[in-house]
């Protein structure tokens, strides 16, 4: 990429800078320009300067990195190299790939995006032709991700626990940052990660059991009975857990954090307002009031609830409480693969069935496997692969429709829209902070950042005729 252009100086030393220096280098800066009062003993400063928001390119280029980047491969086998026989069916919930990983490339990572102006939701844009990697092509995807869910910087009046931990409530979402907050919807994975552990070969299909009441089988009593699963391999629903689908957020994050730091920005990953306050559990909402004003699900309490998960009486039933739905403007950023947004789990699992292989669905798109493949291989895994057979689909709501009738919702054992419980300020680096108290602590991105992003900016700097930019098809 060194020998393109982009039209913006910061943009082109960002795609020269070598991923390995970064590495190495990348450490977290706190302290932003326009601090308040640090009281640290001896050490105690101010800045002098005042907090300087992010550009509209800088934060053009944090949402970039948490966006698609073109197609994924389905490059794994898919028989057993002995028997032939299936090993699996076709795994992936989208095609679409993103700067980090998913499990079966769920995707169910949602950003939102919080600065001065305002509190943002980024929707996932649809995958789009490549474009070139400008500044005007990135401020515009942006522009178009961005959908306005708070006219203000989402906070709390009063910054101590439960809504900010120790030292953050000083450094936080102040005036002047950009934070990016993680959310991911577990829903959908959930449903899918299922049907790929029953797809193991016969013999090796677990009986799934319930942890939370007593071990009992989580209504695959007559699946275990026809032998379609091994009653010996007892696998409990809390250990299945959250599918691993929360890693996305993890991955992400490090992503973001490495793009700051070779921008020469100040970036720290931290705890977040309280994932409860944050969202509006209506446990909270009396004090904080509705924040992000998530949509909650709440189950009615029953008497095994005691037992179950120890809430003894019914009005104490919104410990259970979990977020399903983001609803902004009458229309669903986030919905939960769940009631009431279904009216059963046999519904929401058709949901995410159809997704995969009805009429509309990725596996039956020969045009976005032919983007994939070369030749007619795509037709041909299109053909070839296996989809999941009825046994497994109907197992599977089994365990699903058990799930919600027991317990109230769904999933039970972990909510179906987990927060990390960290979000990622990013900010403009106090400088002479940082040069007077320590050591080696900036890089030289950092000590040119103002000159290369902000004076290339004011300047309106434009790419000479003829020059070609990188391209990308996030």
């Amino acid at each position: 990429m060194s020998d393109s252009t982009t039209g913006n100086a910061g943009l082109d030393e960002l795609l020269r800078r070598p991923l390995i220096e970064t590495i190495w280098r990348r450490r977290t800066h706190r302290v932003g320009k326009g601090v308040s009062l640090l009281k640290a003993g001896s050490m105690t400063y101010q800045s002098s300067q005042k907090a300087e928001p992010l550009g509209d390119l800088e934060e053009a280029v944090l949402i970039a990195a948490t966006g698609h980047t073109g197609l994924t491969m389905p490059d794994r086998p898919f028989q057993d190299p002995i028997s032939g026989e299936f090993v699996m069916a076709k795994p992936n919930l989208t095609m679409e790939g993103r700067t980090a990983g998913s499990p079966d490339n769920a995707q169910g990572t949602h950003f939102f995006l919080i600065n001065d102006s305002g509190t943002y939701f980024i929707r996932k844009l649809p995958q789009a032709a490549p474009y070139p990697l400008t500044a005007e092509a990135l401020v515009e995807r942006a522009a178009q991700a961005k959908v306005k869910v708070l006219d203000r910087r989402i906070d709390v009046p009063d910054r101590d626990f439960p809504a900010y931990l120790d030292s953050n409530r000083l450094l936080s979402n102040l005036p002047g940052t950009t934070v990016l907050l993680p959310v991911v919807d577990l829903s959908h994975q959930y449903i899918n990660g299922l049907m790929y552990i029953l797809t193991q070969p016969k013999g090796s299909r677990p009986a799934i059991v319930d942890d939370r009441n007593f071990y009992r089988s989580a209504g695959v009593g007559k699946w275990v009975k026809n032998g379609f699963l091994n009653e010996n391999i007892k696998l409990p629903l809390g250990v299945i857990g959250t599918l691993r689908t929360q890693i996305e957020a993890d991955l992400l994050l490090q992503n973001l954090m490495l793009v700051a730091d070779a921008m020469g920005l100040g970036a720290y990953i931290h705890a977040s307002i309280g994932p409860p306050v944050l969202l509006g559990d209506p446990k909270f909402t009396a004090t904080y009031g509705s924040m992000l004003g998530f949509e909650f699900a709440t189950p009615k309490w029953r008497l095994l609830d005691l037992l179950r998960w120890q809430v003894p009486l019914p009005k104490y039933a919104d410990l259970r409480a979990h977020p399903i739905g983001l609803k902004v403007g009458g229309e669903h950023l986030i919905k939960a693969k769940s009631p009431p947004y279904y009216p059963s789990m046999r519904e929401a699992v058709a949901a995410v069935i159809a997704g995969k292989f009805g009429p509309g669905g990725i596996y039956k798109n020969n045009a976005l496997f032919g983007e994939i493949y070369k030749g007619d291989f795509g037709d041909r895994y299109l053909a070839e692969a296996p989809e999941y057979s009825g046994d497994v689909i109907e197992c599977v709501i089994d365990i699903c429709q058990y799930i919600y009738d027991t317990h109230g919702r769904f999933p039970a054992h972990v909510d179906a829209i987990h927060v990390p419980g960290v979000w990622m300020q990013v900010h403009h680096v106090d400088i002479d902070y940082y040069d007077r108290y320590f050591r080696n602590a900036l890089t030289e991105q950092h000590r040119r950042h103002d000159a290369l992003w902000h004076r290339a900016a004011d300047a309106g700097s434009q790419a000479p005729a003829g020059s070609q930019a990188p391209r990308t098809g996030a």
